[in-house]
């Protein structure tokens, strides 16, 4: 089952669309502003993030802009909801790293349509990355990493944040952030897309044992 995160200071509004939500299937997890979702971030895993851009304090750009800024919300699909229609503020919202921006009033059943896409194309992406790892025919140089640090890349490379990572090897989160921060510095990267990128352009391929379909 998907999880949507709907970020929104309004109660009706996050009531409306969780009910709508729930009602196609999804899990649904709720926050009231920006600064609470980060922090919900850190320990629930979101396959796609709804937010208001008009809240107190944290804006819902600023939100995003901070999300982005993190390894484990660089690819997860972002859908802006905001009475600010113009198309300044579009713009503004697919340069801060939003996938998609609806606009106020708005029909609930486009924005599920467009929940669903968010999902099947983060799914597509994750599995071409899967693939093009797994056929590189080119034998790479071996890994400087420890096997613990290795079983971390592989997991990264299929597109699971920290949680689900921390998950799938019984480690705590920090234990994850450990590993991955010294994987980083081996590799002389810088974020997970990078280590995506490293895998498919060094000819590393994904161990048949750590693929979970």
């Amino acid at each position: 089952m998907s999880t949507v995160l709907v970020v929104d200071d309004d109660a009706v509004m996050q009531l409306a669309l969780t009910r709508r939500l729930q009602d196609q299937g999804f899990e649904v997890v709720n926050a009231a502003s920006g600064e609470e979702a980060l922090e919900l971030l850190t320990t629930t895993a979101a396959d796609v993030v709804v937010s208001d851009v008009m809240m107190p304090g944290m804006s819902g750009f600023e939100f995003c802009h901070q999300l982005r800024s993190k390894p484990e919300g660089e690819m997860v699909p972002f859908i802006f909801l905001s009475s600010l229609g113009e198309v300044t503020n579009r713009v503004q919202g697919h340069l801060i790293g939003g996938d998609d921006y609806l606009v106020k009033p708005f029909s609930v059943n486009e924005l599920i349509a467009k929940v669903r896409g968010a999902i099947a194309r983060s799914q597509r992406l994750h599995s071409a990355l899967e693939r093009m790892v797994q056929q590189t025919a080119t034998r790479p140089d071996p890994l400087p990493l420890t096997p613990a640090e290795e079983r971390v890349f592989w997991e990264v490379v299929q597109g699971y944040t920290n949680k689900q990572i921390g998950e799938h090897l019984f480690l705590s989160p920090r234990t994850v952030q450990t590993h991955l921060s010294n994987m980083l510095t081996k590799l002389s990267l810088e974020n997970r897309s990078q280590i995506v990128r490293f895998a498919y352009e060094q000819g590393h391929r994904l161990p048949e044992e750590s693929g979970r379909g």
